[in-house]
């Protein structure tokens, strides 16, 4: 009895969506009992597209008596070597210890402390302010090939570094690495994320009578408050700032995508 194919009356099942559109076509194979000349008579026979999606698997099982069925999954195959990208612009949060500029001091005659905020006896207590931070996170799918131990030992070791040189539009110093998360099912591509946060740097600052400061974005400015008298009355006044690096710099581009 020659080996047949036969496509059933049910045949052609699917669901329509513009993200994960899919069919099935089902079949009957007939006439052996080799499931290796099943999988050539499917791969031989059945069409390689449906209403324009191209096949992704084929499953069979026997029936007995030489009858086996048949299912053929037609869908949008994953696509490789694609990226995807998002960002907030929530903020972040930083401690000041001194203002900007004081507006007004009441009654006129009030101590100048040099825009200190909340002199406490000995301490300047500042306040919790909203400083701008870009957060980002890029997501990539990558040749199973390419993500070897040392690569992510890569990736381990540039976390909690800032950016040595430009990288995606920000200067050197504007970028700390956050780290990324890595998933892989079978032999696949690894979707990998980096997760980013962009602090601007700035200069020309000023703290109190200090003027001319210079900061990279992720550096720690402090100030040296030392004891003064005005109005008769015991006070405080930044007499020094300090710019302090607190996160090693590191060359982006090791993490393989792109500047």
């Amino acid at each position: 009895m020659p080996v047949q194919i036969t496509e059933l009356y049910k045949s052609g099942e699917g669901v329509e969506s513009l993200d994960n559109p899919s069919a099935v076509l089902l079949f009957v194979v007939t006439g052996t009992s080799d499931d290796v000349e099943v999988r050539s008579t499917i791969e031989a026979h059945v069409p390689g597209t449906y209403v324009g999606l191209p096949i992704q698997d084929y499953d069979f099982r026997p029936l007995g008596n030489g009858i086996w069925e048949v299912a053929v999954h037609y869908g949008l195959k994953k696509q490789t070597n694609q990226s995807s990208f998002s960002f907030d612009t929530g903020g972040g949060t930083a401690h000041v210890s001194n203002s900007i500029s004081t507006v007004a001091r009441y009654p006129g005659t009030a101590p100048d402390c040099q825009g200190a905020i909340g002199i406490s006896g000995d301490s300047v207590e500042g306040v919790d302010i909203t400083v701008p931070v870009y957060n980002f996170s890029e997501t990539h799918y990558l040749p199973a090939a390419s993500i070897s131990g040392g690569y992510k030992a890569t990736l381990f070791n540039l976390t909690g570094k800032v950016n040595s040189g430009s990288f995606k539009g920000f200067a050197a110093g504007e970028v700390l690495f956050l780290g990324s998360s890595g998933s892989q099912r079978g032999n696949e591509d690894w979707e990998i994320s980096y997760k980013f946060a962009a602090s601007p740097n700035k200069t020309g600052l000023s703290v109190g009578s200090l003027t001319g400061i210079a900061k990279g974005g992720w550096q720690h400015l402090w100030v040296l408050y030392s004891s003064a008298v005005d109005q008769n009355a015991l006070i405080k006044r930044p007499i020094a700032a300090y710019v302090e690096q607190v996160y090693w710099p590191a060359d982006f581009s090791l993490l393989g995508i792109g500047t």
